[in-house]
């Protein structure tokens, strides 16, 4: 019997954003071996944001690796993310409100509480039927089945 290579990583290069002119509070985790988000603390931080005032949406993105990218968005009543596609899965969690999500063969509405799963190199767009919050994770194209 052939025993399976395991390879464990001890240690992991942590990865923070800097401080911006929009956020100069701004230095956050954005890749940790553990990485805890407080998401109520990051909604009501892009609702405070000038951003927010000023346009129809916001965004943060709270972790971001090689293979992964997760984006807490807020959309104000009737935001629309016109169609475009992304690289790998996606997964949209609605933390608050309820979205219109369409691609090329149907439409649905996705609630607060409601997750939904689309996979690499479909077109699709959103639009927020009231103001939003969702939790958008984003994979890098996988290679393979």
């Amino acid at each position: 019997m052939q025993q399976a290579n395991l390879l464990i990583k001890t240690e992991m290069e942590e990865k923070f954003n800097e401080a911006t002119n929009n956020r100069p509070e701004g230095h956050r985790t954005l890749d940790a071996a553990m990485v805890t988000v407080n998401l109520g603390q990051f909604i009501k931080q892009i609702r405070d944001e000038e951003q927010w005032k000023k346009s129809d949406r916001n965004a943060i993105t709270i972790f971001k690796s090689l293979v992964m990218r997760m984006v807490l968005i807020a959309l104000h009543k009737d935001a629309e993310m016109v169609k475009h596609t992304a690289k790998g899965m996606i997964s949209i969690h609605v933390l608050e409100g309820e979205i219109e999500f369409t691609t090329s063969d149907q439409t649905v509405h996705v609630c607060s509480g409601q997750v939904l799963i689309l996979h690499e190199g479909i077109e699709h767009s959103v639009y927020a039927r009231q103001e939003t919050v969702f939790l958008l994770t984003l994979t890098e194209k996988t290679t393979g089945g």
